[in-house]
This record gives structure tokens, C-alpha cells and sequence, in this order.
């Protein structure tokens, strides 16, 4: 059976176990009408937000044993085997930390500004391929301008929370991290274009099948060097964490935030760090294709080497949080802007004369 989506994949297992009949029945019986696909749509949101999750508490405890090895550590070691549950245990602690509140911060912003953050680092997901046989939420005909769009988002939060914090570190933080992102955002945009010029589609879906033969990393070498160079800032990694310099601003934009607010801009900058390395993946690294292994269903095993590419880049990021040191304000826009932005229009202009020339 070929499924186009997990939506179609989970109301075939429901189906098959009986669920959504019972439901179905359930309601009509109460007189609440409950629609199967809503059910569907809630599982499928269920199933997105735990698999973000459980991809963030691995993140945080790889990247710990990553810098424990770099720095001839060992990392976490006491919580289980070599320390695999201490996300968990991050998680219950930030779980019963107090809540605070500056007494001059404004309320309603500083409530929400983890929200704005966390919520489009989970629908960039959305587009995103993790597999064949229908591993995809949904597979929009302007995948890339939605992701690119959603993604723009979460800087907004980033910006409320350091206004509404009345906190002088935190507004530095916020607005370096909104130069930053404004400047490295263009030339990402720009690489894209190249792709798009390529495939002549929007479609992270066509673009991966697209790489069957070849990936785009061989076809766009120096669209990718700017891609990479442009999602390390992005995610606001070192060298580009400017805006939460520890000598400078104390924590940067949530330095007043904690408990389960701190958690959820916690869970965006993960989330995110996820989210870039997915896309870079599909655009640059065929996304799922890979050798399929015999005996194994194709759907487990692209799946499979859709993660290991991903995981491959987050590594590459924390080995440089590891070994590169942190670069200054200006230098990172003089980079942005003088550098990468006219590289990225000489990319597109280069592929559209091959394009053109029928070479690509």
C-alpha cells in the first residue's frame, strides 16, 4: 500500500485497530460530533511535538558528551549508562524551578515571547521529507517559502522576550540576535534560489527526488559553503552566539527568564538547531536517499539515513562550538553583508547561466 503522508499512514493504523469506528460511534452516541480526521490531525500534532522533543533531550545529551570528549571529559556518566538520562533529569529541574517575573517587565509579552519562539520551530517540520512511502506531514507545493517563512518567526519571540524583560542585557541580546538573523537571512534565501532554479520546483519533495543521481552539494558547492555558513548563524551557534555572550550580557535575551519559560526558549534553540540541519539535509544531502537494506521496509531504512545525515551536521556544529572561537559583532555583519550576500547573488547569477545554457 503506498501512503503520500503520515496522515494517511496514521488513519490506516487506526483504522486497521478499530479506533476510529469506535470514536466515531462514541460521539454519535453523546451527540458530540467528533470528525476522524480531527482525531487524525491530533494525533499527527501529538506525534510531531514528542518526536521534537525526544530529539531535543537527545541533542542536549549529545552535545554534552561532545564538548566532555573535546575537552578530555567524559561528560555526563551518572545518570544510567553513560549519562543518557539526563535530559531527563534537566527537564524535572527546570520543572521545579520557581517561575519569576521582573517587576517592571511587561506581563503579557513575557508570557508569550517562549511561545512566539517555540511554535515555529515545530511547523517548519511540516514540509520537511523524513522519508520515502509518505514519511512527510504535508507536502506543500511552496515547501522551501513556507519553511523560510515560519522560520522568520521565531526571532520575533526573541525580540519580544528582550524588550518585555526591562533588562538592559537581555534588549542587547534581542537586538544583536535580530541584526544577526536579518543579515544571514538574505544570503540563505538567495542559495535556495539557486536550487529552485535547478529543479524549477518549491517542493522539498521534488527537490529530494531530484537528487537521486547526484546531491546538490556536488551541483552547488559554493551555494552550500554559503548555506552553511548562513544556518551556523542561523542557529546561533559559536562562532555567531553573539547575543548570548556570556561576558557581555550575562545569559542575553532570557537572562531574566526561568523555570518553564527558560525551558521553552531551551526547547526552540534545539528544536531549531534540528530544524536547520533537516533542511540543510533535503536541500544539499538527498535528503532520504541512501542504500536501502534488504528485508528492512524502505520507509524505516531512509528514515534511518535521514537521521544519520542530520545528526552528521549537528555534530559538525558542536565540534565547532568546541574548537572555534567566538567572532565579534561587527565582524559578523561586516560577513553577512559584505561577504555572503554578494557571493550568494553571484551563485544565483552563475546557475542561471548554466540553467540557461542547459549545462544544469
Amino acid at each position: 500500500m503506498i501512503f503520500e503522508n503520515i496522515y494517511d499512514i496514521i488513519a490506516f493504523i487506526l483504522s486497521s485497530a478499530g479506533i476510529l469506528q469506535r470514536m466515531q460511534s462514541y460521539s454519535d452516541a453523546l451527540g458530540i460530533p467528533i470528525a476522524p480526521k480531527l482525531i487524525i490531525i491530533l494525533v499527527e500534532s501529538a506525534l510531531l511535538l514528542v518526536g521534537v522533543a525526544l530529539m531535543v533531550m537527545f541533542l542536549t545529551w549529545m552535545e554534552r558528551k561532545v564538548l566532555g570528549h573535546a575537552q578530555a571529559r567524559l561528560g555526563p556518566m551518572i545518570t544510567w549508562y553513560h549519562g543518557l538520562l539526563q535530559p531527563i533529569v534537566d527537564g524535572v529541574k527546570l520543572l521545579s524551578k520557581e517561575d519569576l517575573m521582573p517587576r517592571r517587565a511587561d506581563k503579557w509579552l513575557f508570557f508569550i515571547a517562549p511561545m512566539i519562539a517555540f511554535v515555529p520551530a515545530l511547523l517548519v517540520f511540516i514540509p520537511i521529507p523524513f522519508g520515502c512511502c509518505g514519511a512527510i506531514i504535508s507536502d506543500l507545493p511552496m515547501g522551501i517559502l513556507y519553511v523560510m517563512a515560519v522560520s522568520a518567526i521565531s526571532p520575533i519571540g526573541i525580540l519580544i522576550g528582550g524588550w518585555a524583560s526591562d533588562n538592559k542585557y537581555s534588549l542587547l541580546g534581542a537586538l544583536r540576535a535580530a541584526a544577526q538573523d536579518l543579515s544571514y537571512e538574505i544570503p540563505m534565501v538567495l542559495t535556495i534560489i539557486g536550487i529552485v532554479l535547478i529543479t524549477g520546483s518549491l517542493s522539498l519533495q521534488e527537490i529530494v527526488e531530484f537528487q537521486d543521481k547526484i546531491w546538490f552539494v556536488f551541483l552547488q558547492p559554493l551555494g552550500f559553503i554559503i548555506f552553511l555558513v548562513a544556518a551556523i548563524a542561523e542557529m546561533s551557534r559559536i562562532p555567531f552566539d553573539l547575543h548570548e555572550s556570556e561576558s557581555e550580557f550575562v545569559a542575553g535575551f532570557f537572562t531574566e527568564y526561568s523555570g518553564m519559560k527558560f525551558a521553552f526558549f531551551f526547547l526552540a534553540e534545539y528544536a531549531h538547531l534540528f530544524g536547520i540541519a533537516a533542511i540543510m539535509t533535503t536541500l544539499y544531502f538527498g535528503g532520504w536517499h541512501g542504500p536501502m537494506i534488504p528485508m528492512i521496509p524502505p520507509i524505516i531504512t531512509s528514515i534511518v539515513w535521514f537521521t544519520l545525515k542530520v545528526l552528521v551536521i549537528i555534530f559538525f556544529t558542536m565540534w565547532l562550538r568546541a574548537t572555534v572561537p567566538r567572532v565579534r559583532v561587527d565582524q559578523i555583519l561586516d560577513i553577512g553583508w559584505k561577504v555572503m550576500l554578494p557571493l550568494a547573488l553571484f551563485n544565483v547569477f552563475i546557475t542561471g547561466l548554466l540553467v540557461a545554457g542547459g549545462v544544469l
